[in-house]
Parts: structure tokens; C-alpha cells; sequence
């Protein structure tokens, strides 16, 4: 399944504007460029429609043109081959491509050859993500990494200990991708599968829940991570604008969670929830 790239050339003062709108029909990743921004969504999930809503909506404000590409599979690792560069989250992470030379000076140096999966670490989602779990103790831990693109998330969570790690991707790609990943990190026990969160056993339950996806996914998932949390466990999620926060804040607390940290970067927000217990009795407050 392809991606669909919009090409916008738009002024620098709505380029937020733009992502946020993007964001809402579901678009998933975001670069800035020279003339604007581009932004990527799954070809079935496109409608020009909406697109031309947005241009309509912002055109008497602002200079505003798009183009649409159909983005392969294989044009997208050229271009990652072309620009991909290595970033370091809190000195403490490097993640890098495996053309990249390894740097011993880092306690996490993370190989992640990204294809046609979103998630190296470059947006401030997930560079957020990876902050945050610098921060939970995940060793000995159970994980699950809902939305896994690369599988970065849930190869760090291995590297720091974590007794048992799952991921889930609902593109074939992406799990490809991520088990790749694992697998270049020495991370091969991550378990992968194809699916969405109503795939995970029901009577399973987790430490640490990772979902780095979007506002209207985790508005609507939050009560299923919530049931998959072992009594004290912790929900790190990313992937939604400060505007959002006070909503995915205010759906974590309905269903009992504790809001314990929150990051931003560029308008983007990341926030941790732990479950915390009243005594031996393991009853969730």
C-alpha cells in the first residue's frame, strides 16, 4: 500500500496551522520544507477533498498551493538514504542508520533503517516517546508498542531490560520494518505482528503501554490500553498538538489514570500516565 504526499507551499506562520488541520484527517508525518511542508497519509485514506477544504479556509489569509504525489515504497528509502542523519535524545540515546558509524559514548546508540515506516526519532513525537521512556524503569518489565512503525519504541524498551516486548503495525511494511530493526539491534525476541490493538489478547496485560499515533486514536483507545495495564503500570502517548493535551489529559483521568509528565516540542506534546494502587490489594485510585 502507497502513501500519498501533499507538497504545500505555505507561508512559515501557518505551517502549524497546516499540520494540526493534516493531523486531524489523519495524516501521519510531517516534513518542513523550503516552500512549506509535506505531509504523508495512506493512499486509501486520502480525500482531496478535505485538502481543498483547508486551502479554501486559509486561502484568503495566506499564499497556499499543494501537490499530490503517490510516494512507493522504494522512492521513500532513496530519499531517507539521502537525508537521513543521526539525532541523540538526551545525551543518552543516538539513533542512527546502519550506513552511520556506532558511537560507544552513548548508553543507547539504536540502529534504525526506517524504509517506508515512519518513526527514526527525527519528529518531535517520537524523539518525545523515547525521552519519556528514558524515565520508566522497563527492565524486567512486560511492553507493548502500539502503532510500531520502525519498532524504535519497543527496541529501546528491549535495550533497557524489558522481559517481554510487543509490537503491533497495521501495514505489512511496518512489521517487516520493525522486526528488521529488532533484529539490527539484537533485539530479535520483540514479538511483531500485523493488527491493531483489538488483535492483543484480551487477557493479556502490560507494565509499560507505548502509543505514539494521534489525537483521534487515542481519544477513542485510551480505555482498551487502560484494560491491558497491569494495577501501577504506565501509558506513554504521543502524537497530538498542546491544543489536544487538555482532552487526551481529561480521557486518561475518566478512566483512572494519573497524569505524572508531559513534554512539548514545537507544539507537539507527549504525556506520561501511571496507574497508581491504594495498598497490597492492587485496587487502581
Amino acid at each position: 500500500m502507497n502513501y500519498t504526499e501533499i507538497q504545500l507551499t505555505i507561508s512559515p506562520d501557518f505551517t502549524d496551522i497546516l499540520m494540526a488541520e493534516l493531523a486531524n484527517l489523519g495524516f501521519e508525518s510531517f516534513v518542513e520544507t523550503d516552500e512549506g511542508l509535506n505531509a504523508y497519509i495512506l493512499e486509501p485514506d486520502f480525500d482531496e477533498a478535505a485538502i481543498q477544504s483547508i486551502v479554501d479556509k486559509y486561502a484568503g489569509q495566506t499564499a497556499i498551493a499543494y501537490q499530490i504525489n503517490s510516494l512507493e515504497k522504494k522512492n521513500w528509502n532513496e530519499e531517507w538514504e539521502r537525508n537521513y542523519q543521526p539525532i541523540e535524545v538526551q545525551g543518552r540515546i543516538r539513533v542512527r542508520a546502519s550506513f552511520h558509524e556506532p558511537d560507544a559514548g552513548f548508553q543507547y546508540d539504536i540502529v534504525i533503517n526506517p524504509k517506508m515506516s515512519f518513526g527514526t526519532g527525527h519528529h518531535e513525537t517520537t524523539a518525545m516517546m523515547l525521552e519519556h521512556q528514558l524515565s520508566v524503569d522497563a527492565a524486567g518489565k512486560t511492553v507493548l508498542d502500539v502503532g510500531s512503525g520502525t519498532g524504535i519504541l519497543a527496541v529501546l524498551a528491549a535495550l533497557q531490560g524489558a522481559e517481554r516486548v510487543v509490537a503491533f503495525d497495521i501495514e505489512e511494511w511496518a512489521v517487516e520494518n520493525a522486526r528488521e530493526n529488532a533484529e539490527l539491534n539484537g533485539c530479535s525476541p520483540i514479538e511483531v505482528f500485523q493488527g491493531t490493538i483489538h488483535d492483543v489478547n484480551p487477557d493479556e496485560r502490560f507494565d509499560i503501554v507505548l502509543a505514539n499515533i494521534n489525537r483521534n486514536v487515542l481519544l477513542a483507545d485510551i480505555p482498551v490500553y487502560v484494560r491491558l495495564i497491569k494495577p501501577g503500570g504506565t501509558l506513554l502517548v504521543s502524537g497530538f498538538y498542546e491544543q489536544d493535551a487538555p482532552d487526551i489529559e481529561e480521557k486518561g483521568r475518566a478512566e483512572g489514570l494519573t497524569k505524572t509528565g508531559q513534554l512539548s516540542q514545537n507544539r507537539w506534546v507527549s504525556l506520561r500516565f501511571d496507574q497508581y494502587t491504594d495498598g497490597p490489594s492492587g485496587t487502581t485510585v
